[in-house]
């Protein structure tokens, strides 16, 4: 007991027991935990209680520009970067109206085709594109924001509104503050239960080349939040801000880019061919090669040539260098390449395009891992913060244009594209089966593909009237032909 712990047991007895009660529990606690513990092996250890969004509001904007640097000019980040969005959006991740009603799906899904291929408020992406483009800025800087542009009649337009997709750059970090209906975090103004009611928005880019003529757009403004989409992974509860999923490995990734350059560097020291001329008569003997003076220095300059032979007088001897060469750098550069994939969730293999030490079974168990990581950003992530507001939206403006009957709301059906297939043929079976047994249904099948369910089977129904019509047979029709090869039994209408 320290002073004061044994003064506030003279004075207040019940309360000292307490207080020394308590020690003794927190002595418990940092004997219990060794990562608790403070010493040799902890010193230097710095750690804060901060809450995420104190912590984001330091390293950001840092945090930002490194990652984005990197995913310009390190080539292992830039591939990472298309193997997470390559495999969460692939080519788009596609939606049906699932209404109960077949004519109102058909309705709906029609005057969605329609307006996917220009609901780019630049006029040079699809809908899919706009995907791509979100997933893309939301590994890269954290997040993304998308926002709902309404246009006029006469923009031609038949659902007048438009997505524009703009960099988290834009968003007012510096507006933090209470307010009289709430509070603002980082640019993000809640009300006083937390609901997102506005966010502060620049007009334009702050990093824009053009910004010395823009001087009023650098002023931020209230924008709706019914009007933005904040597209970013949430990791910790309350966060507001997304964090670049590079975060991890900035520096590993900065180490082997400067260790590689410092290889680069030694590897052509040593292919520099260098000899040293021992002459005992002193700097006045006669050339070896081809001599020329260095200005600066005065110093005699020699160079060899092929095939060249040259007599020495006697005494004078030439020593050429040997650097020394240092072993283990594949061993090094692979350890942090390993590094790097797990700090990302990939793989190896996808970090580097190295398959030269899995084989077919471990690279497809590698792949389990990653898959899921990705399934989990489409469903926990993507799909409820960009897809479905987007969604919703569009049947907003679609009724009020005429371009639907009902106004809704109405759910719609996502299918992701499916995963590439290392062994088609296995997989293939492997479907065949989930659906045979009723753990997969043919229309969910057919969306795997990245296909339209109904589409698909329209076209297949229309393919049998044909065949029908003109009394041709294939062997891969299963109405006609079994599996094995063998005549079906004839149709009975």
């Amino acid at each position: 007991m320290n002073w004061l712990d044994k003064a506030i047991a003279w004075v207040a007895p019940e309360a000292g027991l307490r207080r020394l009660r308590a020690r003794r529990a927190a002595d418990l606690v940092r004997l219990a935990y060794e990562g608790a513990r403070t010493g040799r092996r902890t010193d230097g250890w710095i750690t804060t209680g901060n809450s995420a969004n104190a912590e984001i509001a330091q390293a950001l904007t840092k945090l930002r520009e490194r990652s984005r640097d990197l995913v310009r000019n390190n080539p292992y980040a830039a591939r990472a970067v298309v193997e997470v969005v390559g495999n969460a959006i692939g080519t788009g991740i596609t939606a049906q109206a699932r209404t109960g009603d077949a004519n109102l799906n058909r309705e709906i899904d029609s005057a969605w085709s329609e307006w996917i291929e220009e609901c780019d408020a630049d006029g040079q992406l699809d809908f899919y594109g706009i995907q791509a483009l979100v997933a893309r800025t939301v590994f890269e800087s954290g997040e993304c924001l998308v926002r709902f542009r309404q246009r006029r009649d006469g923009d031609g337009l038949k659902i007048p509104v438009q997505l524009q997709v703009l960099e988290p750059d834009y968003l007012d970090q510096s507006k933090t503050q209470k307010t009289e209906t709430g509070y603002i975090i980082q640019g993000v103004e809640f009300d006083r239960v937390g609901r997102r009611i506005y966010y502060w928005l620049f007009g334009s880019h702050p990093g824009e080349v053009t910004q010395t003529s823009l001087r009023g757009n650098l002023v931020s403004a209230r924008v709706p939040a019914t009007e933005v989409l904040h597209v970013y992974r949430k990791d910790r509860p309350g966060q507001v801000r997304g964090v670049p999923w590079l975060a991890p490995v900035i520096i590993t990734l900065r180490d082997l880019d400067e260790y590689e350059e410092a290889e680069l560097v030694r590897k052509k020291i040593e292919a520099c061919f260098a000899a040293f001329v021992t002459q005992p008569h002193g700097p006045e003997g006669p050339s070896i090669g081809p001599a020329t003076t260095e200005p600066a220095t005065g110093k005699r300059i020699e160079a060899f040539e092929p095939g060249m032979i040259e007599y020495l007088r006697p005494g004078e001897e030439i020593t050429f260098s040997t650097p020394s060469h240092v072993a283990g750098y594949r061993d090094y550069v692979a350890a942090k390449q390993a590094t790097i994939a797990t700090g990302l969730q990939l793989t190896y293999e996808q970090l580097t395009g190295d398959l030269s030490r899995v084989n077919y079974s471990s690279y497809r168990a590698g792949l389990l891992s990653f898959r899921n990581g990705i399934e989990a950003f489409r469903w926990l992530v993507f799909i409820p913060m960009f897809c479905i507001p987007v969604w919703d939206r569009f049947l907003s403006v679609a009724f009020t244009a005429g371009a639907i009957p009902e106004p809704g709301p109405f759910k719609a059906e996502w299918t992701p594209p499916g995963f590439g297939s290392v062994d088609p043929y296995k997989d293939a079976l492997a479907t065949l089966n989930r659906i045979r047994t009723g753990t997969l249904t043919l229309r969910q099948a057919i969306a795997e593909q990245g296909y339209d369910p109904d589409a698909q089977l329209e076209q297949i129904a229309e393919i049998n009237r044909l065949l029908d019509e003109k009394g041709i047979v294939l062997d891969c029709d299963p109405r006609r032909v079994t599996q094995s090869g063998t005549q079906q039994k004839e149709l009975t209408s």
